[in-house]
């Protein structure tokens, strides 16, 4: 290789949608977007973080069958791209790997004569989150990632051993370093690494589930990471739904000086190219061996350059706006959840208000309207606006709809126990559930939860009532947000000449339960603008009574809003999953006992002091 000569290289993103346990779908999908990378002229093409498995893999990953199954996959993709003629093109694609040694979890089966004495956890391999580096039928490199992150919806420590090796890959002339997600994200790690050794391009599969303004977050990131590696950072992110999370792409890719070269669209598949001009004598030294924490490893694939060609421009898309990135998230993750699962279709009780009128637009945009089933479940209580503008809902978005009066219902319950009160209003609630949940089974539709973050998180939603079902679309999306969204979607239909989806007087018309006469929300709660940012304070932010009430929350709400968080955990246990668009969602992001004396109180007066 000529050293003072700069080179090119075409790299392809391949942002793609896994399904977790589908060893054989994924590895197909790796596949057909390599052949379409190669289509496109791409000499190495990026996979997302643990590709082969779906991310994340959760305690599958302790099954030892499932690891094995996903190392000999990976082997087996390396020759089937080189029988369908891709051996050519590189490959860095996620996978769990199963090495020698001991894992970080114990294993349910009895210690064998091959387990060290002593070990409590005795396991016959350690499991890692891996990539490879496939070519020409082969596995050239395996890297282990560095940092596994241990907080909020992760449980990486858990399940997988850290590595210790950063393996280096030449290229067409060109030094190739691995990562993987978490390695970027912490400073003085393998990019530091990849620094010191003197490296052409970094790449890093990822796995970064999406919250809020999670893009304004990634592009400073990345070019940390490259100024640190004194190299281009090429960025692949996973694209999907899973469960609670969802993944919104937005694969990137940042020059050594920190500018932004390409960037794919958030929330669809997609295969971004970007043409890198890169110049290896810029490295003054190619170092292997121990480097701080690490030991660099060198592979030669090739040293002569690709032939020169015409660089194409490459695509920066701009991120979406808020509302429309929540929307998109929503709607993936639920169309995901259903489809992955192979539900055929979603059923959910209409009031007339605006929570269920916006998860009816948002199953409609993520299913199609054939597939959404509406019911107006009208109790004596209810007005007549309710129905009138659960009706006009399921008009505008052209989905089934029909009506079933509980009164009969509710009155046959009264007519054999005597419930007054709370336990009378939830009642209904509970009816609503069984009904909804009979037509769940009867006609095999999912039964979608209507509730917000903002119910769901002082109680306000009734166990067996408008908590059933078995996804709750907007369960991490507060009530200020879902009005805001409401707003933006009809918005969005008038831009394109639709018809808005969602009635302008579900949206208008103050927020009630109609369990007992003229009942509103605000009767038993403060308002919501009050509410939602306690919540996002207390929920997301971890701040406890005093911090709280320095950031200007008046302390009656605090202690009132509190409390009632406090009282509901039972609750949210027994709560259908929801998409996580926030900081810190209810579930697997935010897990505290249910059985816990502990309770945020007022500050002492000494403690008021010595603040």
């Amino acid at each position: 290789m000529n050293e003072q000569q700069p080179v090119q290289l075409r790299v392809g993103l391949a942002q793609v949608d896994t399904r977790v346990g589908d060893l054989a779908g994924n590895a197909e999908l790796v596949t057909t977007w390599t052949a379409k990378a190669a289509d496109a002229g791409a000499h190495l093409v990026v996979f997302p973080e643990m590709t082969l498995t779906g991310y994340p893999a959760e305690d599958l990953v302790l099954r030892e069958s499932f690891a094995r199954a996903s190392e000999l996959a990976v082997v087996d993709l390396a020759a089937t791209l080189a029988e369908r003629g891709l051996g050519d093109v590189a490959v860095v694609v996620g996978y769990l790997a199963h090495t020698s040694g001991s894992g970080p979890a114990p294993v349910d089966r009895p210690p064998t004569d091959d387990d060290r004495p002593g070990d409590a956890n005795p396991r016959r391999g350690a499991p890692r989150n891996a990539a490879a580096f496939l070519h020409g039928g082969e596995v050239v490199a395996r890297y282990y990632k560095r940092h596994l992150p241990n907080y909020g919806v992760f449980d990486e420590a858990r399940y997988f051993v850290p590595g210790n090796e950063l393996p280096v890959v030449r290229l067409h002339g060109v030094d190739v370093a691995l990562t993987i997600c978490e390695d970027l994200w912490v400073e003085g790690g393998p990019c530091g690494v990849a620094g010191q050794a003197g490296v052409d391009l970094v790449v890093s599969p990822n796995a970064s589930p999406y919250e809020r303004a999670k893009d304004d977050l990634r592009l400073p990131l990345v070019r940390r990471r490259a100024a640190e590696a004194h190299a281009p950072i090429v960025y692949c992110n996973q694209v999907g739904g899973q469960d609670e999370l969802v993944f919104d792409g937005d694969s990137m890719v940042v020059g050594a000086d920190g500018e932004l070269l390409a960037r794919a669209p958030q929330f669809v598949e997609h295969l971004l190219t970007v043409d890198l001009t890169l110049d290896p004598s810029a490295r003054s030294h190619r170092a292997e061996g121990r480097i701080g924490p690490m030991t660099v490893t060198r592979h030669v694939l090739s040293e002569e350059p690709v032939a020169a060609f015409e660089a194409q421009p490459s695509t920066v898309v701009k991120p979406l706006t808020d509302c429309e990135e929540v929307w998109r998230a929503l709607v993936m993750g639920l169309r995901d959840f259903i489809d992955k699962n192979g539900m055929k279709s979603v059923v959910l009780g209409m009031s007339g208000g605006i929570d269920s009128a916006l998860v009816a637009a948002l199953a409609v945009d993520a299913l199609g309207a054939d597939r959404v089933h509406g019911v107006g479940l009208p109790s004596k209580y209810s007005s007549e606006h309710s129905l009138s503008d659960a009706h006009d809902s399921a008009n505008r978005l052209g989905m089934h709809y029909s009506v079933v009066p509980i009164a009969p219902m509710v009155d046959a319950f009264h007519g054999s126990v005597d419930l007054t009160g709370v336990a009378a209003e939830n009642l209904q609630a509970r009816v609503r559930g069984t009904l909804l949940m009979g037509l769940s089974n009867q006609h095999g539709h999912l039964l979608l939860a209507t509730s917000n973050k903002s119910e769901v998180a002082v109680g306000y939603s009734t166990l067996y009532g408008d908590a059933a079902g078995g996804f709750a679309p907007i369960k991490d999306v507060p009530k200020t947000l879902v009005w805001d969204l409401a707003r933006w979607r009809n918005e969005h239909a008038r831009g394109r000449g639709d018809t808005e989806p969602i009635p302008q007087n579900s949206i208008d018309k103050p927020p009630s339960a109609e369990l007992a006469p003229g009942q509103q929300d605000s009767d038993s709660l403060p308002s919501y603008e009050e509410l939602d940012a306690v919540i996002a304070d207390y929920v997301d932010r971890d701040l406890g009574m005093a911090e709280l009430l320095e950031r200007g929350h008046d302390a009656e709400v605090v202690a009132r809003v509190l409390r009632l968080v406090d009282m509901a955990e039972f609750k949210r246990r027994q709560s259908a999953p929801g998409t996580k668009i926030s900081l810190k969602a209810f579930g697997r992001d935010r897990r505290l006992p249910i059985t816990n004396r502990w309770r945020e109180s007022l500050p002492s007066v000494r403690e008021g002091a010595a603040s």
